[in-house]
């Protein structure tokens, strides 16, 4: 397998070692069943291996283990004879090749799955394994797309392989319970699983990296018509769990309403009450589903933000103002919620970048200055790239329009909206929101409400350091509680934002709010509780 060179050895590899406790727990976990074979895909130097014979497994088990490097692989041999088990085979190459095959055979082989799949983007992955990834999906009939990782196809594979019954217990990134690209994989094993659950750490398990892992527990069902009991999410902080029995774990963790559990699964997080009490208030004929009441576009592609975002030097120096036009797109351009011209002062006051480069005059009509400027953007090859050489001319960006609403794609504590009083331009690390419903300013600040901020943790996704991101898709599905002709203090609202109380703001407007819906205020209070502890978990409070 190669790798694209710019990449560090081990982000590509996908190589984080399990440390040997953990694998000694999922490893505990599967043997309860006494399983005759057992599978490991990715076994590294055989830490699973290890495992087992921790865990006092039977040495006559059939053990298969996969692995792509031979110096890993002849290490795993090595340990497989020196803890004598009997019927182990340490197979050297692509897993994937291997269970696709045995795909098409359409049989089921194993009793245990354990492991520790590697974790690669798909457009790291050499060709002919991207193509093998691919093929597994397609061999079970699953939706595939090119922003998966390569731990996804290696579940699918190895719960397609799993025998009626059987257990895959795997260490696994925490993105399996909330990013879009694992849905086919949550849905199949929503399928095919009587039960799952996720033990979630409130730690990094790895070192040098930002990735959040989780143990995943999970038992094949027996027949396919059984109901499945749905999945729960174990909320771990420490190592104390370790000593506990992961049989009565799995075993007292319910799943979220018995069911199973199409989309995301970060509302297994929740309990019943929990879930009881967003149903009751999202059931209110003015709490509305956001792609009811609003639409939602990207900010504007430029293909080359160093060149079309400057700040007023770089106008003054070329020249540039007929051409210049207001614009935000990061956090620091608006801390609050209104991007007035007091804000837009106070950030070309700082330098920021706060104009917005539209040009779409041919090259000879432009004055020397100007070209002189485009010159300097076609010396760094700007015009070579992708979203750049397909327009004519290169530094014509489309689809330039502002709309009354931003909204920034991350944030750390919640999302918020923005009134943009001054007609600013977004880049696409924002989106264009148009209200359908009520009036901007109405909008905006009705979106500061616990409610709202509950359903961005349960539709969005998050990254390293806790940084939540929502796509257009994802912010269609936000309920938000509308008032029509509400009377709101966005002055005051805007400044308690930029002086870091968010979670005052929500609260306050929450209780104002919903109690005018007939809520009471416990409800708003239990609202907030809810937000907090999603927020928590995403930030690793």
């Amino acid at each position: 397998m190669k790798f694209n060179v710019d990449q560090t050895t081990q982000k590509l590899r996908g190589g984080y070692y399990t440390p040997q406790n953990l694998a000694d727990f999922v490893s505990k976990w599967v043997l309860e069943k006494q399983p005759k074979s057992v599978l490991e895909p990715s076994c590294g130097d055989g830490v699973f291996i290890q495992a087992l014979h921790n865990n006092k497994c039977d040495k006559n088990i059939e053990l298969s283990c996969f692995e792509l490097f031979d110096t890993e692989v002849q290490k795993a041999s090595n340990l497989c004879t020196e803890l004598g088990f009997k019927n182990a085979s340490v197979t050297s190459g692509d897993f994937l090749v291997w269970a696709n095959d045995q795909l098409d055979k359409k049989i089921e082989l194993f009793d245990a799955v354990i492991g520790n799949p590697p974790f690669i983007r798909y457009q790291f992955l050499e060709k002919s394994f991207q193509e093998q990834a691919e093929l597994v999906f397609k061999k079970l009939d699953q939706k595939f797309t090119k922003h998966t990782n390569a731990w996804v196809p290696f579940l699918l594979s190895t719960l397609a392989l799993l025998n009626k019954g059987g257990r895959m217990a795997m260490v696994i990134p925490s993105e399996i319970i909330n990013v879009m690209h694992a849905q086919s994989l949550r849905s199949y094993m929503g399928e095919i699983c009587s039960k799952i659950l996720i033990i979630d750490p409130k730690e990094i398990w790895f070192e040098n990296t930002l990735q959040g892992a989780v143990i995943i527990m999970a038992e094949k069902k027996t027949d396919i018509s059984i109901p499945s009991e749905g999945v729960g999410i174990l909320s771990v902080e420490g190592s104390e769990f370790l000593e506990k029995s992961p049989e009565v774990l799995f075993n007292e963790t319910l799943g979220i309403n018995g069911e199973t559990v199409e989309g995301k699964w970060t509302k297994a997080v929740l309990n019943k009450s929990e879930i009881s009490l967003i149903n009751k208030i999202i059931s209110h004929e003015s709490v509305h589903k956001f792609k009811t009441i609003a639409t939602v576009d990207v900010g504007i592609v430029t293909g080359a933000n160093k060149f079309f975002l400057v700040d007023n030097e770089t106008v003054e120096t070329y020249n540039l103002s007929a051409y210049a036009h207001p614009m935000f797109g990061k956090s620091q351009h608006c801390p609050g919620i209104l991007y007035d011209e007091n804000q837009h002062k106070s950030n070309q006051l700082k330098n920021l970048p706060t104009n917005f480069l539209y040009i779409e005059s041919d090259y000879n009509e432009l004055p020397l200055s100007v070209q002189n400027y485009i010159q300097l953007g076609e010396q760094e090859k700007l015009n070579e790239r992708y979203k750049c050489r397909i327009r004519k001319p290169w530094y014509k960006v489309p689809s330039i329009y502002s709309t009354e609403i931003g909204m920034l794609k991350r944030c750390h504590e919640a999302p918020r909206l923005i009134l943009n009083s001054v007609g600013a331009y977004t880049t696409d690390t924002a989106y264009r929101i148009t209200s359908s419903f009520t009036n901007a300013e109405n909008l905006v600040c009705s979106f500061l409400n616990p409610l709202t901020a509950i359903t961005a943790e349960l539709e969005g996704r998050y990254y390293g350091g806790g940084v939540l991101e929502l796509v257009p898709s994802e912010i269609e599905k936000l309920y938000i509680p509308v008032i029509d002709d509400y009377k709101h203090d966005p002055d005051t609202l805007n400044q308690l934002v930029k002086d870091g109380k968010v979670e005052e703001v929500i609260r306050n407007q929450g209780e104002a709010i919903f109690t005018k819906l007939g809520f009471s205020k416990q409800d708003n209070e239990e609202l907030m509780k809810i937000w907090q502890k999603l927020r928590d978990r995403r930030m690793r409070k």
